[in-house]
């Protein structure tokens, strides 16, 4: 009889042991960061269970840095919330072995105008406004050469700056402002265009996919990414996340979310 009964709870461990590992292997832990995002995510745990049986546990920060640390870590599978820019800042930076497993949203830069309605309109020495922060101001003018506005020198990665205009086809004339107050540019009598991220746009309604004269396309490098370690980058779990964010529901409330400011890239 003891025997018969130390079977059976042996029995009972291993098949506990192989419900809880078979658990396990259909969840995956994602950080992101707080902010208006986590409602979207709120649909992507809905949908990954309905359709892939995902259970997706998030994970949310409240800084830039904590989740590529958690990642690094293994204390979650992937994290949701970076540009590809700021990613190889951070592999440069710290040496993660980080993987790209596919490209999300972005939500694009642009250039607005009171003043013209084309961006054909734009005359030789009109002025426009950029940021001065390093990186939105190199972000600006990669958008300037991607529409044939002016040329950068090559090899100037990310964070080119007015001095590596080696052509300028419009003479335009750049000021720089703090990031904030490129809205108020707009309403500068001496300013004909202002580029400005989607962050402060919005604020005073303006849509990138509405209003921007230009803007960032899916090809842009500033699409965010879902990103895991070098060592789980081929998980099942990963390949159906991705599948469920790439799914026309999320991109409905995507949509919905950003009021059309937030633009497939993959």
């Amino acid at each position: 009889m003891k025997e018969i009964i130390t079977g059976l709870l042996l029995a009972s461990i291993s098949l506990f042991t192989v419900s809880c590992s078979q658990e396990d292997t259909h969840k995956v832990k994602v950080a992101i960061n707080t902010g208006p995002d986590q409602v979207i995510w709120d649909e992507v745990i809905r949908l990954a269970k309905l359709t892939e049986g995902l259970d997706v546990e998030i994970v949310a920060f409240n800084d830039y840095v904590q989740p590529n640390k958690a990642l690094n870590n293994k204390e979650v599978d992937a994290n949701v919330f970076q540009s590809i820019p700021y990613l190889q800042a951070q592999i440069k930076e710290h040496g993660y072995q980080f993987h790209i497993a596919s490209k999300t949203y972005i939500f694009p830069l642009a250039a607005y105008s009171k003043k013209i309605s084309d961006i054909n309109e734009l005359k030789s020495g009109d002025v426009v406004a950029i940021s001065n922060e390093v990186s939105m101001k190199g972000r600006a003018l990669l958008l300037l050469a991607e529409n044939n506005l002016i040329t950068l020198n090559d090899d100037v990665g990310f964070t080119p700056t007015v001095d590596d205009i080696i052509y300028n086809a419009k003479e335009i004339t750049f000021v720089e402002v703090d990031t904030p107050k490129l809205t108020e540019a707009l309403n500068d009598p001496n300013i004909t265009m202002a580029i400005i991220n989607n962050n402060f746009s919005s604020q005073v309604g303006l849509i990138a996919t509405r209003d921007g004269l230009i803007l960032e396309t899916k090809n842009s490098p500033y699409a965010n990414v879902v990103v895991t370690r070098e060592d789980n980058k081929n998980d099942e779990n990963i390949k159906k996340l991705v599948s469920v964010l790439h799914s026309r529901q999320i991109e409905l409330k995507f949509k919905e979310m950003y009021k059309g400011d937030a633009v497939r890239a993959w």
